[in-house]
């Protein structure tokens, strides 16, 4: 059985198919989220994928697609759609046994999830009316120190002394990072500040709800190391890290979509 998870964010687009519910066949990412061609052109190289030819695989053996994301109502390329935090949920535990918090930066808003034991969802807490603690601001931060978004983790490495941001408005942040870069800053004082402040705004969320270990990242945020790092020491606690953690939402949307799939096959068969 192979069901498709496509999970529309903000800034990108990422599609999973899985086999059997257990086994991820192929993977894709594309920026371009919402009102964009992204959704099509992340479907589309599932299917022109080498994972995908070489198995023999074709849309005709597709069972069900599931949509999941900020842009999950407008797109029509599915069977149905479920919310974001279900599925951030569902692909975050299915990499990580025993997972109880899920702390989800995308690029326009920063989602926590508690989970109970067995892995459902119990509480959550959600930052979607400001900037400030999403992949946004660090894309805003980027743009005015002309330095990649990928490159900061390495960067924030080479810091002594962090330099503070205080500023919870990203408007007055840019202005703040602009002072301070006038008045000498270093670039890897500047970038691990800058990182910093993304993690205070997210653990002061995440200490409404409670974090309990086992606890990861979901999301693009994810791959910042030093985010990361930040967050780790505002919460005391390990945060843990895959490289698949950008594509939770899209595993948990194709996971949602074998078990959709299996108990309607269970009722037709009664």
């Amino acid at each position: 059985m192979y069901t498709l998870g496509i999970d529309i964010g903000s800034t990108t687009s990422k599609c999973v198919l899985l086999k059997d519910g257990s086994e991820i066949i192929a993977k894709s990412l594309r920026v371009g989220g919402l009102g964009t061609k992204g959704p099509d052109s992340s479907v589309n190289d599932i299917w022109e994928s080498e994972e995908v030819k070489k198995a023999g695989i074709t849309k005709k053996d597709l069972d069900r697609a599931i949509v999941t994301g900020y842009g999950r109502r407008n797109y029509e390329g599915g069977d149905g759609e479920v919310s974001e935090l279900t599925c951030h949920a569902l692909g975050a535990r299915f990499v990580f046994d025993g997972l109880r918090t899920v702390i989800d930066i995308g690029g326009q808003d920063a989602k926590i999830i508690r989970l109970s034991e067995d892995g459902r969802m119990t509480n959550f807490v959600m930052n979607d009316k400001c900037a400030a603690g999403t992949g946004r601001f660090l894309d805003v931060m980027a743009n005015i120190l002309t330095v990649d978004v990928d490159d900061f983790t390495k960067i924030a490495e080479e810091s002594t002394d962090a330099s503070p941001i205080s500023s919870t408005c990203t408007v007055f942040a840019e202005s703040e990072v602009i002072s301070q870069l006038a008045n000498g800053a270093k670039m890897p004082d500047l970038i691990k500040g800058i990182c910093s402040s993304v993690a205070s705004r997210v653990a002061g969320l995440a200490r409404r709800v409670g974090v309990q270990e086992v606890c990861c990242m979901s999301g693009g945020v994810a791959k910042n190391g030093a985010v990361r790092k930040a967050l780790e020491e505002e919460l005391k606690v390990n945060i843990a890290f895959d490289p698949l953690a950008q594509h939770f939402g899209a595993i948990g949307a194709a996971l949602w979509a074998y078990n959709e799939h299996m108990r309607k096959s269970k009722s037709a068969n009664k």
